[in-house]
């Protein structure tokens, strides 16, 4: 009897140490099933074909670029680099292909060679260069956006459609994306597990010195395993250009973060000698469910990066405990005899998974639709006040109708924004607004909610290449020639002037460039020494100002593309704004509104942004309801200076 009892209770100590050794060895899956559990029993639109689609669509960019991050964290290395390279090979994809007239095949192959070419340079700063990887990476990182930058001239270029079917589906339902994405991955486990170069990452990032002793010629394989990333981000730079139609010189802008992100989360060391594709791809999922599954619970987008910062460090603590508790994850093509056991266990907690998930998701069945209408709008920043007004007129006037407004904020990220707009189209709203980064990058999004008959009303800025239900904004090129007059009337005709100019690209910098290009040409004698991009932004207006003065300090007059840059170039300007130089900015936000009060702006063009959005969201009603609607709306500007300022309402 004694025995017996002892045997089971070894037993049943064996069974839990069992299955915390195997909760330990699979951390990264854990938290994946436990993240979809949690998403569906929350959301009733997560559990959808459409959506898990779009899931697997968003977490593509970012684990083609983990993938190639992966063979060097393994090897105990950094690359910062990726997301710009990302960046730089899709804007030489897309100028060859256009501009050069390139044959489509020979402009991927020069993408990807920039690619490589990107790679290579890094391995040799760090093999040859003796320099850290972190900062051979981090100057990468910085050429390689420059170089785009200066190809494109600082504006997207708009791709054949021949690139931007790689966005498309296959057979109707699966994404392209998602299929390069699952190739590239079997790429990744198949050079780890099964080539020469897989086996020197493991063996130079568990101890690089060994390695060299026992003949390991490390710097050569760091030169591969450099230009291996390279490729990879290569990669995922035309996937993401595929995507938006368009190849945006600031794409990517810090998704080497979210890449080295995932490959910790899925289970590697960044002491190297650790790794494998499949965790990559497990962790690449985790960050595509939390912002998928977030942005359907309407969660803050400045929430969602405290979340995910959250889970890299609970990531971070797992890998501590596992490696205390003994648990030794295996390089990738060691251990063949596991390989069986691993497949159980995905294939256990598939199971599980589904088993869970499918009794989680009765929680929605049954329950009664709301009456409320229930629309989308997805702005562009939430940084600018200007975007700010406009949420808050649209939300007073959903409140005003009684419809149920879901906000997102795409954080000037046009990749970030395609997600939003795929979610608000998969979870079956009524009508979406969309305040669009690019006017080119929406299209497609708004190409897939057009099919799937939702209507599109675009407000402050133009969606090119798709169709709207109609577009709320102001006369942008009215606009710009009122203040053009406004800044030649002022310095009486003549004079040296700069314009700063708003994120090329968007409709709204291009309209109002227009505008100050017409106005100014009734005063032939005000000379435009310096025309320069600072993307609408209050510290590049600071700082390209801080520049500009330094080869223009005789300036008489600034005009801004909106009243952010133009409070930066005021702070620039110091003492001489609103004396010896005047100021004309854009927008009427209550901070422009404050400085020309001050008198250190000296006029604003006033659009009404809680207009706009109070406009945007009765058109969408109207739309959604099957009324006649507009194509166009424009809300009217006027021109606020010291004098009329008291009486301007806004």
């Amino acid at each position: 009897m004694a025995t017996d009892t002892l045997k089971s209770t070894t037993g049943a100590e064996a069974a839990s140490g069992g299955l915390r050794r195997l909760l330990l060895d699979n951390g990264a899956l854990t938290a994946l099933i436990v993240l979809v559990i949690a998403m569906s029993a929350l959301s009733g639109d997560f559990l959808t074909t459409d959506n898990l689609l779009n899931v697997g669509v968003q977490a593509a960019v970012t684990a083609i670029l983990a993938f190639g991050v992966t063979f060097v964290i393994v090897s105990a290395g950094i690359d910062l680099s990726v997301g710009s390279v990302a960046a730089l090979s899709a804007t030489v994809l897309a100028w060859t292909a256009t501009s050069a007239g390139v044959p489509l095949v020979v402009a991927v192959l020069l993408a990807i060679a920039t690619g490589i070419a990107c790679g290579l340079v890094n391995g040799i700063l760090i093999s040859y260069g003796k320099l850290p990887p972190f900062i051979a990476t981090l100057a990468m990182l910085s050429v390689a956006r420059g170089l785009s930058l200066v190809i494109s001239e600082g504006s997207p270029i708009a791709l054949p459609d021949s690139v931007s079917h790689l966005g498309d589906t296959l057979g109707g339902w699966l994404p392209v994306p998602v299929l390069v994405m699952a190739v590239m991955g079997l790429i990744a486990a198949f050079v780890l597990g099964r080539t020469y170069i897989g086996r020197s990452m493991y063996a130079i990032g568990g101890n690089e010195e060994a390695a060299r002793l026992s003949g390991l010629r490390v710097k050569k394989q760091k030169l591969a395993i450099y230009a291996l990333s390279g490729v990879f981000a290569a990669v995922a730079g035309v996937v993401l250009a595929a995507r938006l139609s368009s190849a945006q010189p600031q794409a990517a802008d810090g998704y080497e973060l979210d890449a080295i992100a995932a490959v910790v989360i899925g289970g590697a060391s960044l002491a190297g000698g650790t790794g494998k594709a499949s965790g990559t791809l497990i962790g690449a999922l985790i960050l595509a469910v939390l912002r998928n599954g977030l942005n359907l619970l309407n969660v803050s987008a400045f929430w969602q990066q405290v979340v995910i910062g959250v889970v890299i460090a609970l990531a971070v603590l797992l890998d501590t405990a596992r490696r205390k508790a003994g648990a030794t994850p295996l390089a990738a093509g060691t251990g063949g005899g596991n390989k069986g056991k691993q497949a159980t266990t995905y294939g256990l907690a598939a199971v599980v998974t589904v088993a869970i998930v499918g009794a989680t998701s009765f929680l929605h069945n049954g329950s009664s639709a709301t009456s409320s209408p229930k629309m989308g709008l997805s702005l562009s920043t939430l940084n600018n006040p200007f975007f700010v007004q406009i949420r808050a007129g649209a939300q007073a006037e959903a409140k005003k109708l009684g419809v149920d407004l879901t906000v997102t904020d795409a954080q000037n990220d046009a990749s970030q924004q395609a997600n939003q707009l795929q979610n608000f189209t998969s979870s079956g709203l009524g009508a979406i607004i969309v305040n669009p980064v690019d006017s080119d990058a929406a299209s497609n999004s708004v190409k897939a909610a057009d099919k799937a008959d939702i209507p599109v009303i675009a407000v402050d800025r133009v969606v090119n290449n798709a169709k709207l239900d109609t577009l709320v904004a102001s006369d942008n090129v009215a606009g710009g020639e009122l203040a053009a007059k406004s800044i030649g009337e002022k310095l009486g005709g003549k004079g040296k002037i700069v314009i700063l100019q708003g994120q090329a690209g968007t409709s709204a910098a291009r309209e109002r460039a227009q505008g100050f290009a017409n106005g100014l040409k009734a005063y032939p004698d005000i000379q435009v020494v310096a025309q320069q991009p600072a993307d609408f932004d209050r510290t590049k207006g600071l700082d390209v100002m801080s520049n500009l003065l330094q080869a223009h300090p005789d300036v008489q007059g600034v005009i801004a593309a909106n009243d952010e840059m133009a409070l930066g170039a005021i702070k620039a300007l110091g003492s001489k704004a609103g004396k010896s130089v005047s100021v004309v900015g854009f927008d009427g936000t209550p901070d422009g509104l404050k400085a020309v009060e001050g008198g250190t702006l000296y006029a604003s063009v006033a659009q009404q942004p809680s207009q706009l959005g109070k406009i945007a969201v009765d058109n969408a009603l109207r739309a959604l309801k099957g009324k006649k609607v507009e194509e166009t709306v424009k809300v009217p500007v006027k021109v606020v200076t010291k004098e009329n300022v008291a009486g301007f309402s806004g």
